[in-house]
């Protein structure tokens, strides 16, 4: 991958045969071995996480297309990103607290400063609409994030969403994260 120069994905050829070596999370790792005779241990690679994949064509094509975007996804992921798809998913009209976008994200440790810490960097606040997350009382931002005093609460009220001395009203506005994991985890399975 470029900038990072981790690899998702190695293809050679060994013994006759075109082999790939993906990485694999240890929960799948296995369940993929016992499926297919040609998903093996990786070959010179730490075992625990990398498969060698055998295209002796008894692993059809569907499946190797899965553990390639699987390696791919491992290898891509990052707290920032998964923060941020967290953000996209607040509607409009209502609000997240930090530790509300930490559990959607997946992010456990010191989730009020990975989250602010993301959203601090964000390039593209067209698409990922930090301004809808507020602390755990409701309260808004410091005044430099957005640009200066006022600008959350501006972009707030043009939401919809009605401050009460200066706060939102995180049971009339907030999220339910608890059905929204509830609902991703029926669309994953």
């Amino acid at each position: 991958m470029k900038g990072s120069k981790k690899a998702f994905l190695w293809v050679y050829e060994k013994d006759g045969i075109i082999q790939l070596n993906v990485k694999a999370n240890p929960e799948w790792r296995d369940y993929w071995r016992d499926a297919f005779a040609s998903v093996i241990p990786g070959y010179h690679q730490n075992k625990e996480h990398w498969n060698t994949i055998l295209l002796d064509g008894t692993v059809p094509d569907d499946a190797v297309r899965t553990m390639i975007a699987e390696s791919y996804d491992i290898i891509t992921d990052s707290p920032t990103k998964r923060i941020y798809e967290a953000v996209k998913q607040i509607p409009r009209g209502k609000v997240a607290t930090y530790g509300q976008i930490a559990a959607l994200a997946g992010e456990p440790n010191d989730p009020a400063r990975a989250v602010g810490n993301a959203l601090h960097k964000n390039t593209d606040p067209e698409h990922i609409p930090c301004y809808r997350v507020v602390n755990s009382k409701g309260e808004l931002a410091a005044e430099f994030v957005f640009g200066g005093a006022g600008k959350q609460a501006d972009m707030l009220e043009a939401d919809g969403i009605v401050l009460e001395n200066g706060r939102v009203n995180l049971k009339k506005y907030g999220i339910n994260v608890e059905e929204m994991l509830a609902q991703r985890e029926l669309e994953q399975n």
